[in-house]
C-alpha cells in the first residue's frame, strides 16, 4: 500500500550522547576519518547499510541500543572528545587568521550545485565537486566563506541502464529532515523565509536550510513549501531538470533570493555581511541586480553609482570554454520578470537588459547572456586554468573592442581538489607516519625511499587496485541485475577485472567534447590491448549524460554494447551512477587516469588531480590543468591533431596515438618488473607525481590563490567605494560618465620618433613623442602609452609592453604633447605604436571601460 505522505522521525538521543547530533550535522565528518570511525563503531552493520550516513545511522539505532551506549563510559568519553576536537577545529585560528590584516570579514560564494558528500546529493559533476572542495578547503584554512545554493528536492538523477545499454534516470525524492542540514528559524520558531515577486502577481517563497561544512555555513534555498502554489513549489524540484522559465526562476532564487538569505542569516546570527561576492559560473548572476537594488532603494545611490559599488567587490569565475555551455534567456522573458509591474524602483529594465546584451559583432540581440552579465557585474574575473583563461579571453574578446586579446580582463586560477576527501587513508596514513611536518607540507617525503620503499609503495598501490576491483564487481553485479539478468547469468563477474592488471580509469560527464568513445575508434586495436597475453590492460569507465542529451546517451549505449561482449567484459566495464561514493574508491585504485577531450574544450578537469594525489599517473590530452603541469615524468601527453578540420579524421589520429602510447609506453613500463616484482621506472614516476603535483593540485592552494589574488583586492576596492556616504562610488560613476561622454574627442594626432641610427642595436634608446587631442579631458584622466614589442611580418605584436609617456607640453584647444624613451632590450623585428586609455585609481584593468584611442 502506498503512503499518501512521507516524513522522517528524528531520534531522541540520551543526554550523554547529545554531541553525536552535532557531529552528524557538521559535514566535516565527510573528510575527517576519526569521526567516521566513531560512527562506524556504533554499529558496523547498520553503518554499511546506510552507506556511511551518520544521520541515517542515528535514526536507525533503537532507543534500547542508544541507552546502552549512554551507559558505556568509554564510548561517551570518545563522543565528548570528538565533539571537543570539532569545536577546536571550528574556533581555533588557522591560516587565514594570520594571512593579513585587511582581509575580508566574510565572503559569499554562490553556486548552483555543491558536491560535499554523497549523503547530500546536490551536485551533477565537476562544477559542484569544485564548489564543494572550495568550501571544505576554505574551512580548513579558516577562510570566512558563506556558501549559497539551492536545495533540490530530488538532487541530480540516479543513473541506471536498460538491457540494451540505454541510460535511464530516476529521481528519488529527498526528505530534508533526513539530511544533515538544519532549517533556519526566526526568533519565534517559525521558518525563516525569503520571497521574490514573479510575473502575474505571483510570489516565490523559499525556506532557508543550513549545511555546516566544517567552519563554513552553506545556505540552501528550498521552494517546496506550503506558502507556494504548485508551480512555485517545483522551482527547486531537481538540479538542471528543466529549461526556459523553470531554469530562470531557479537562477532568480539563487541570485536574488541568495542575497536575501545572506541578509537573513546575518540578522539572525550576527554574522558579518559579506564584503566580497563570488559568483561560481553565471547561474547566480542576478545577485548583482539585487545588490544594486539594495543600494538604490536603501542608500539613495543612482543606478550607475550602485553598479560601481557592486562591481568593485564582485568576483566572477567562468567554467565553460564553449558558448553553448552558457545559459541564455530570451530578452522578452527577462522583460517579463524585471519590467512592467515587476520593475524595481530605480533599476530600469533597459539597464538590466544591457548587462546580458550580446551587443558585439556576431551577437544575438534577442537573448540575455548570463555569462556576459557575470563579466559586466564582476570587477574581477577568472578562468579555471591557464589555458582556460586564454580561451576565455578569446571567447569574450568582443566585450572589449580595440584591445588585444591578451589584455581582456579575465585572469586564471587553476582549480584544485580537497585532498582529505579524495586521498585514500592508506596513502595519507602512510605519509603521516613516515614524513616530517615539512615533508608532509611539501610532499617531498615521497622522494625518500628510506621513508617508504618501492616494495611498500607498490604493495599499497596493489591494495588500492584490489579495493577498486572489488567495488567495481559489486556495482557491476547490481547494474546487471537491474538490467534484468538472473544470478545464473552473472557468474563471470566474479572474475571480472583483476588486482594485478594495469588499470585505466575514465569517469566524467558525457558531453560530446569529452569523447567518451574515442577509445572505440578502432575496436580491434582496443581488444588487442585488453587481451594482450603478457601485458593486458583493463578499463573502468563511468559517467552520466544530461537527461536531455540523447547524443550523449547514444555514446554511453555504444560503449556499453562493447563492454557487454563476452570476449572482453572481464577487461572493460561501465559502472552506472557515477557519484562521490564511487569516485572515492575509483580514483585511488587506478594506475592511470585517462582524459581525452577535444582540445581546448576542457576548462580544467580535476578528476586526474584526484588520481594523482593517490599515486596514479595521468594519460591525457594537453588540455585544462594537464596542459599547465605535465612535465614529462608525471604521466603521458596524448598528441593532438591540431589543425585537422575533419572531426572524424582528427579522432582517428588521436585515438591511434592513444593506442600507441598505451602499448609502447604505459603498459610496457607497468610490466617492466625487477626481480622483486616491482616496476622501478613506474615507481619513480609515481613518486615524482606525488611529490611534484601534490602541492599544486590541492584546493587549499587554490583557495589561498583566490584570497590573495581576488578576494583581498576586491575587499579593498569595495571598501574604497563603500565608505560612509558611498562618495567613492559616486565619484567613480561620475568620472566614468564624463569619460564616456567625451571619449569621441580623444585621439592620437601625430607620432614622432628619434634617437636611432640606421642599424638599431640592443641598448639603444628610442625617443617617442606623441601629439594628442583630449577634448574636455585632462592628462590626469588618461594614460598615453607607447606599446612596443616583437612584430610579425604583418606588423602584429603578439606580445608587447605598454609604458606611459609623460606630458611635455600643453598646446591649444585640448591638445598635448607627450614623450618618453624606450630601451631596445632584445634583438629581432621590433615595432611600436601609441594609444590613449582611461586612467583612474578605481579601475581594475586598463581595458575595463572598453575605451581606447589607437594611433
Amino acid at each position: 500500500m502506498k503512503a499518501i505522505r512521507r516524513f522522517t522521525v528524528r531520534t531522541v538521543l540520551p543526554a550523554a550522547l547529545q554531541d553525536l547530533d552535532e557531529l552528524a550535522h557538521n559535514l566535516r565528518w565527510s573528510w575527517h576519518a576519526p569521526t567516521r570511525d566513531l560512527f562506524a563503531a556504533l554499529d558496523p552493520v547498520i553503518w554499511r547499510e546506510v552507506k556511511g550516513d551518520p544521520v541515517a545511522l542515528l535514526g536507525a539505532l533503537t532507543p534500547d541500543k542508544l541507552a546502552a551506549f549512554a551507559r558505556d563510559e568509554a564510548l561517551v568519553e570518545a563522543v565528548r572528545a570528538a565533539a571537543a576536537d570539532l569545536r577546536d577545529y571550528m574556533t581555533s585560528p588557522r591560516w587565514y587568521q594570520s594571512a593579513g590584516d585587511d582581509l575580508p570579514a566574510a565572503i559569499a560564494y554562490f553556486s548552483p550545485e555543491f558536491g560535499i558528500t554523497k549523503v547530500l546529493p546536490q551536485y551533477s559533476g565537476g562544477l559542484g565537486i569544485l564548489a564543494g572542495d572550495h568550501l571544505k578547503s576554505a574551512s580548513d584554512l579558516g577562510v570566512p566563506i558563506v556558501g549559497v545554493g539551492l536545495l533540490y528536492g530530488a538532487g541530480y538523477f540516479v543513473q541506471s541502464l536498460t538491457r540494451d545499454g540505454w541510460q535511464v534516470e530516476d529521481y528519488p525524492l529527498l526528505d530534508p529532515d533526513g539530511l544533515p542540514i538544519t532549517l533556519i528559524r526566526e526568533d519565534d520558531g517559525l521558518p525563516a523565509t525569503v520571497s521574490i515577486a514573479l510575473p502575474g502577481g505571483r510570489t516565490l517563497h523559499a525556506h532557508v536550510w543550513m549545511a555546516a561544512v566544517g567552519r563554513v555555513p552553506l545556505l540552501l534555498l528550498d521552494s517546496n513549501i506550503p506558502e507556494n502554489d504548485d508551480l512555485a513549489r517545483k522551482v527547486t524540484d531537481r538540479l538542471y531538470g528543466g529549461g526556459g522559465e523553470h531554469r530562470l526562476q531557479q537562477e532568480l532564487l539563487l541570485g536574488v533570493g541568495g542575497v536575501r538569505a545572506l541578509r537573513l542569516w546575518s540578522r539572525l546570527t550576527g554574522a558579518p555581511e559579506p564584503e566580497v561576492y563570488h559568483t561560481n559560473e553565471g547561474h547566480a548572476g542576478f545577485l548583482g541586480v539585487e545588490r544594486i537594488a539594495e543600494l538604490v532603494n536603501q542608500h539613495g545611490l543612482t543606478y550607475d553609482e550602485a553598479l560601481e559599488a557592486v562591481r568593485s567587490a564582485t568576483v566572477f569565475t567562468t567554467h565553460t570554454p564553449v558558448p553553448a555551455g552558457i545559459d541564455r534567456f530570451g530578452v522578452d522573458t527577462i522583460s517579463q520578470y524585471f519590467g512592467g509591474a515587476n520593475e524595481i524602483g530605480g533599476v530600469p529594465l533597459d539597464r538590466i537588459l544591457s548587462l546580458g546584451a550580446e551587443d558585439f559583432d556576431g551577437g544575438d540581440p534577442t537573448v540575455f547572456n548570463m555569462a556576459l552579465m557575470g563579466l559586466r557585474l564582476g570587477g574581477r574575473a577568472n578562468g579555471v586554468s591557464l589555458l582556460h583563461g586564454e580561451v576565455s579571453r578569446g571567447m569574450f574578446n568582443g566585450l572589449w573592442p580595440g584591445f588585444d586579446e591578451t589584455e581582456v580582463p579575465i585572469g586564471s586560477i587553476t582549480n584544485g581538489v580537497h585532498a582529505p576527501t579524495w586521498v585514500d587513508r592508506r596513502v595519507s596514513e602512510l605519509a603521516e607516519s613516515r614524513f616530517s611536518p615539512a615533508e608532509l607540507e611539501s610532499s617531498d617525503g615521497w622522494l625518500r625511499t628510506d621513508a617508504v620503499s618501492d616494495i611498500e609503495l607498490w604493495d599499497v598501490r596493489r591494495a588500492l587496485r584490489s579495493q577498486t576491483v572489488d567495488d567495481a564487481r559489486l556495482r557491476l553485479r547490481k547494474s546487471w541485475r537491474k538490467r534484468g539478468a538472473s544470478p545464473a547469468e552473472l557468474g563471470w563477474i566474479d572474475e571480472a577485472l583483476s588486482p594485478d592488471v594495469l588499470t585505466i580509469g575514465f569517469a566524467r560527464r558525457v558531453p560530446t567534447y569529452k569523447r567518451l568513445t574515442l577509445m572505440l575508434r578502432d575496436p580491434d586495436r582496443l581488444r588487442s590491448l585488453l587481451l594482450d597475453p603478457d601485458r593486458p590492460v583493463q578499463l573502468i569507465i563511468a559517467g552520466k549524460s544530461h537527461p536531455a542529451d540523447d547524443q550523449g546517451k547514444r555514446l554511453i549505449q555504444q560503449l556499453v554494447k562493447f563492454t557487454d561482449d563476452p570476449a572482453v567484459r572481464h577487461r572493460i566495464v561501465f559502472l552506472p551512477n557515477y557519484d562521490i561514493g564511487m569516485a572515492q574508491t575509483l580514483y585511488p585504485g587506478c594506475d592511470v587516469w585517462l582524459n581525452n577531450p577535444l582540445r581546448p574544450l576542457e576548462a580544467c578537469g580535476t578528476s586526474g588531480m584526484k588520481a594523482a594525489l593517490n599515486g596514479g599517473l595521468n594519460l591525457s590530452i594537453l588540455d585544462g590543468w594537464w596542459d599547465e603541469w605535465f612535465d614529462g615524468e608525471n604521466g603521458w601527453a596524448i598528441p593532438t591533431a591540431d589543425g585537422v578540420e575533419d572531426a572524424d579524421r582528427r579522432d582517428d589520429l588521436e585515438a591511434a596515438a592513444l593506442y600507441d602510447l598505451i602499448e609502447s609506453q604505459v603498459a610496457a613500463r607497468f610490466y617492466d618488473r625487477g626481480a622483486d616484482g616491482v616496476p622501478r621506472h613506474w615507481m619513480q614516476q609515481v613518486r615524482h607525481t606525488l611529490a611534484t603535483l601534490g602541492p599544486k593540485v590541492q584546493a587549499t592552494r587554490m583557495v589561498a590563490d583566490y584570497v590573495n589574488g581576488l578576494y583581498a583586492p576586491a575587499a579593498r576596492a569595495g571598501r574604497l567605494l563603500h565608505d560612509s556616504d558611498y562618495s567613492g562610488a559616486r565619484g567613480l560613476a561620475q568620472w566614468k560618465q564624463t569619460i564616456r561622454g567625451d571619449w569621441a574627442h580623444v585621439r592620437v594626432d601625430h607620432v614622432e620618433s628619434a634617437g636611432l641610427g640606421e642599424a638599431p642595436q640592443v641598448g639603444d634608446h628610442l625617443a617617442v613623442h606623441a601629439y594628442v587631442s583630449l577634448g574636455a579631458l585632462t592628462p590626469a584622466d588618461v594614460d598615453v602609452q607607447v606599446v612596443h614589442g616583437k612584430v610579425s611580418e604583418s606588423d602584429e605584436m603578439s606580445s608587447f609592453v605598454a609604458e606611459p609617456l609623460t606630458v611635455l607640453e600643453t598646446l591649444e584647444a585640448g591638445r598635448y604633447a607627450f614623450g618618453g624613451e624606450v630601451v631596445l632590450d632584445s634583438s629581432g623585428p621590433f615595432g611600436y605604436t601609441v594609444r590613449i586609455v582611461p586612467k583612474h585609481d578605481g579601475l581594475v584593468n586598463v581595458a575595463e571601460l572598453g575605451l581606447v584611442a589607437n594611433a
